[in-house]
């Protein structure tokens, strides 16, 4: 956690980060021998160090940091990874204004991005974790493979909520991430909201296409999808019609719908 302190504003940077070494470090395991070993507290020091060095922007650029560091001082050192997760505070109002100091953590979702070095190359790419949608129209489930254990209804006016993560590589470096996370992750959700949908790897698929047709900067994308299903519940027990107005949510159990588009 970072609070960058401005006067009467603050600004806050709460990030989750893993690092991964790949290398030659065979003798540590095969002969206990260390010395070419960097401790794991010393990458957790590392971290605090060079975000108190230098205030961290964007996650994508503090991972290309991160990882220029470790590669400069280990020699042993072949690929390093940086995986990032920003976790989004938003202000909390004080009648017309937005208090100053005082925060309040805004859902689940999280943004993600990943930095992968090796000493000829850098690749990057970034992402959203745990955004959960729904549509509450044009969405379809019919047509489907059926045997002597299938007994789903068909449908063609459900509900279709999901738990969206997408991660996507970019070819190349020299961007503004903000600026396109932002249009990647509003590509998304237009595309979910628009698309008449015949199954989640349908609206999958669409939504997957409609980020590479308008963003260029993205070489591939990869999306999880599960299931969360809303079931219509019977009022016809209480004398009541149904009007597909009244759903339970349930966790399990659920498909999980996965697929990588690439250019």
């Amino acid at each position: 956690m970072q609070v960058s302190r401005r006067v009467d504003r603050h600004d806050l940077r709460d990030l989750t980060i893993a690092i991964r070494f790949e290398g030659e470090y065979d003798e540590s395991y095969s002969a206990g021998d260390n010395s070419a070993v960097l401790p794991t507290d010393t990458m957790k020091n590392t971290v605090y160090a060079l975000a108190a060095r230098q205030c961290v922007e964007d996650p994508e650029e503090f991972g290309l940091r991160l990882s220029r560091h470790f590669l400069d001082r280990n020699p042993r050192l072949r690929r390093v990874r940086v995986d990032l997760r920003a976790h989004p505070w938003v202000r909390i109002p004080i009648g017309d204004r937005e208090h100053g100091q005082a925060f309040v953590r805004h859902g689940p979702e999280a943004r993600t991005a990943r930095v992968m070095c090796n000493r000829r190359r850098v690749r990057m790419g970034a992402g959203v974790r745990n955004l959960l949608i729904l549509k509450s129209s044009h969405s379809a489930f019919a047509g489907y493979l059926r045997d002597e254990y299938t007994t789903l209804p068909e449908t063609h006016d459900r509900l279709l909520a999901t738990t969206l993560t997408a991660a996507w590589m970019y070819g190349e470096n020299d961007l503004d991430f903000h600026i396109t996370w932002r249009a990647v992750r509003r590509t998304l959700l237009e595309a979910f909201a628009e698309h008449d949908s015949r199954s989640v790897q349908h609206t999958l698929y669409a939504m997957g296409q409609a980020v590479l047709d308008a963003v260029s900067a993205v070489d591939a994308i990869r999306l999880v999808m599960p299931n969360k299903h809303h079931l219509p519940v019977d009022l016809t027990p209480f004398g009541l019609e149904n009007r597909n107005e009244i759903f339970v949510p349930t966790e399990e159990p659920h498909g999980l719908i996965e697929a990588t588009l690439v250019r």
